[in-house]
């Protein structure tokens, strides 16, 4: 270092160290702009300054679909930002569907700064419609507490335009307790083993399945999770974009496997036509009635709160849950679902939202109270309220393979409608694969043209 620049550096150096007595005279009064944390940071020249995280003011808007219980949970995630951020006025309105609230309200010019959509689908059609802006503000934030997977589904042309917050693992099986052991089963880890103890929960008197096939969205569920399976992710990403036609050998293939579920009609409770008038709570409580209809429910994570709301079981001793069986060896995966958080107005304070939505410690709060899972890897586990719920929303969060939804990645016309229909139908005849197949094949195809 020459000496004139040594001179100025030393200069430099008393200048700095003035003004911080200076400061810390005062006090450490400021302005709200500069009244945040403050950290060292080192220079190329080895002299340290200050660097301050302003604070946020302002108020925002955020708009989601829950109500009752989630909606005080989430208000209490809110609650937890406003003390990190006491500047901020944060006001929450639920809306039973979101989409079309929103659809509205971006047509009108007048959208909420914030704002959790039910599905990857939804993201995309309002980043393409340029209603959303980017959040790769939090992109490293996001990557470092989220999976590549996550990462991926809030991603639309190479931008990050949403934090998924809440999850669901719907690769779980539900079921009885005393009936496993009265029939004297354990829970299969293979799909031929569930075959097997399904036989014998029938020869004990007891239907093995439960089917709430009113919904449609319950066969899709069921669907994928084989399908995953057994045909692996690729072709369950290429099949999902429609690159894949629903005519390929590996759509019949999962068909097949799906209909030794469905077409096992006496072990489904009450036949095929009870099995499509069923919905999906009452698939769920006829299991864990006193005395059951059958034994086991095929559905996510978000059964237990079912159970504990609607029955008596109480959980390890009344009811349990086990991984969707592998299937022809299969490796582990999780078929999930989850409410993705965007950002529809620039401000601040809705940046300061989001990147607070993406931490551990913002799902910790919800996950405390229970009927709740994180797909943020980074959330202590031990603040789920039982080993149920720590197991199924582990699962989730950690998952090698991990696949959203396929229904929800489709367009509505089809994902949300004929699906459902074809596939009740299938339950009506399990034996009628290549039929399925064209069917699904002509409804996906039509759907993807109009959209």
């Amino acid at each position: 270092m020459t000496t004139r620049r040594r001179r100025w550096h030393l200069l430099a150096l008393l200048l700095a160290l003035a003004l911080a007595l200076v400061a810390a005279g005062c006090g450490g009064g400021g302005d709200e702009s500069a009244g945040g944390d403050t950290t060292a940071a080192t220079t190329e020249e080895g002299s340290t300054e200050e660097t301050t995280k302003e604070a946020v003011s302002g108020s925002i808007n955020v708009l989601a679909v829950w109500t009752g219980a989630e909606g005080k949970a989430f208000q209490a995630v809110l609650d937890g930002f406003k003390e990190q951020n006491p500047d901020v006025k944060v006001s929450y309105k639920a809306a039973k569907d979101p989409g079309q609230v929103l659809a509205t309200s971006v047509e009108g010019g007048n959208p909420p700064d914030v704002a959790a959509l039910p599905s990857p689908g939804l993201l995309r059609d309002f980043a393409e419609r340029g209603a959303l802006t980017p959040i790769d503000f939090a992109r490293d934030g996001i990557a470092e507490n989220f999976s590549q997977s996550w990462l991926d589904l809030g991603t639309v042309k190479d931008k990050l335009y949403g934090v998924f917050f809440k999850g669901a693992n719907k690769s779980t099986v539900w079921y009885n307790v005393a009936a496993f052991e009265d029939a004297g089963i354990e829970p299969p880890e293979t799909f031929e083993d569930l075959q097997t103890a399904a036989g014998t929960l029938n020869s004990s008197g007891l239907a093995a399945y439960s089917i709430g096939g009113a919904d449609g969205w319950t066969l899709t569920d069921l669907f994928e999770n084989i399908y995953l399976r057994t045909a692996g992710p690729e072709k369950y990403d290429q099949l999902a974009s429609h690159e894949l036609p629903w005519t390929d050998a590996s759509v019949t293939e999962a068909l097949t496997e799906m209909g030794k579920i469905v077409g096992d009609k006496d072990n489904v409770a009450g036949g095929v036509s009870g099995a499509l008038q069923t919905d999906f709570p009452t698939s769920v409580t006829q299991v864990f009635s006193d005395p059951p209809k059958a034994a086991m429910v095929f559905e996510g994570d978000f059964v237990g709160g079912v159970i504990s709301s609607e029955t008596k079981a109480k959980p390890k001793t009344g009811f349990n849950v086990f991984d969707f069986p592998s299937l022809k060896g299969s490796d582990p995966a999780v078929v999930g679902g989850g409410d993705v958080v965007a950002m529809f107005q620039d401000k601040p304070a809705a940046r300061a939202l989001i990147e607070y939505l993406a931490t551990p410690e913002a799902a910790e709060i919800w996950a405390k109270l229970g009927g709740f899972s994180s797909p943020n890897k980074n959330v202590d586990e031990s603040v789920y309220p039982d080993d149920i719920t720590r197991s199924t929303a582990s699962a989730l969060a950690q998952a090698k393979v991990f696949r959203f939804d396929l229904s929800d990645l489709q367009p509505a016309a089809f994902g949300g409608d004929a699906m459902f229909t074809i596939l009740q139908d299938f339950v009506k005849s399990p034996k009628d694969v290549d039929g399925t197949a064209k069917k699904l094949e002509r409804a996906a195809a039509a759907a993807y043209k109009k959209s």
